[in-house]
């Protein structure tokens, strides 16, 4: 079973980047790479998504120790939610969490689901604390509500 930083390390060797290469794309050092790799530190949240697009794996695939890819290679939406949230990228959305204090930035602001990917989703919002980007897992979600344009 691999860890988040031999799984990196494995799948930038595998797509023919150097660390310099792979730490260029996502605006880090050499060294926060190596230490990736290494398991000294962990990327921060919100790499996590561009890492997974740069190595063209999911963050499931990142993140979970028994997770293995689909050795296609392809990432099929399995079911008829994830057919849903793939549907509403791009799209403003209300979330509510199963616990409210889950994402309190987030409550009851108007999102934009950035991207879909498996049990996680990178959304944006206008906040009272400015621009926000956020990486939340699927399962944190309790509903979403669809907002046009015109109501945001």
């Amino acid at each position: 079973m691999k860890n988040l930083g031999e799984k990196i390390a494995q799948k930038r060797k595998d797509a023919g980047m150097t660390q310099s290469e792979f730490a260029e794309k996502l605006a880090v050092t050499r060294q926060t790479v190596s230490r990736w790799e290494s398991g000294t530190i962990m990327p921060d949240i919100d790499k996590l998504s561009t890492i997974a697009e740069l190595l063209n794996v999911s963050c499931d695939y990142l993140l979970k120790d028994d997770f293995t890819e689909d050795p296609s290679g392809d990432k099929p939406f399995s079911g008829k939610v994830d057919r849903l949230l793939a549907a509403a990228e791009g799209r403003l959305v209300k979330l509510s969490f199963f616990d409210e204090e889950a994402d309190a930035d987030l409550f009851n602001a108007v999102c934009r689901i950035e991207e879909f990917e498996g049990n996680w989703m990178k959304v944006s919002a206008e906040t009272r604390k400015g621009h926000m980007e956020k990486l939340i897992p699927v399962s944190s979600v309790l509903s979403m509500e669809l907002v046009s344009e015109a109501e945001s």
